[in-house]
């Protein structure tokens, strides 16, 4: 963890400087999109998926997890789909996603699509609060984990403790 923070923490200020998000709460998703950085192909630190205008040499198909609420959603290739008792289906595909040319660069991106997309207006309403800042983007659907907010929130503690 502490390298961790040691590496990323000047992109997460510089970050901060210039948006307001906190730095903390940018760490901490960081943290959990790459399982602490050992996760992060083409420095993509924030699971940002691209779209059909991201240029062919931006973007990346790699492996991840989606809890949706239906089990008829498309992706580039499923792997598995599995019912979940609470009604929701777990599936493992394989998708498209924005790559960067450095991590400063994903930040950017990150701290843009929170701060330009309408999803996220209230959440941004508290940047400055790394905890509810977590809530609440979690609320607006930045992931399909049902334990997104928790879990960025456990992440958030450890940074305390440290």
């Amino acid at each position: 963890m502490l390298s961790f923070l040691e590496k990323y923490r000047p992109f997460a200020l510089a970050t901060e400087r210039k948006t307001g998000i906190s730095h903390l709460f940018i760490l901490a998703q960081a943290a959990l999109e790459t399982g602490w950085g050992a996760h992060a192909p083409g420095n993509m630190f924030f699971g940002i998926k691209a779209t059909a205008t991201t240029p062919a040499d931006a973007r990346q198909l790699l492996k991840t997890v989606e809890i949706l609420p239906t089990r008829k959603a498309t992706f580039p290739q499923v792997l598995s789909i599995t019912a979940l008792p609470n009604g929701t289906y777990r599936y493992v595909v394989r998708d498209w996603f924005v790559k960067y040319p450095t991590p400063e660069a994903s930040f950017t991106a990150h701290a843009q699509l929170l701060m330009k997309n309408p999803r996220y207006r209230q959440a941004m309403k508290y940047k400055s609060d790394p905890f509810r800042l977590a809530q609440e983007i979690a609320r607006a659907g930045y992931a399909t984990d049902p334990n997104y907010a928790q879990k960025l929130i456990k992440i958030l503690k450890t940074f305390m403790s440290h």
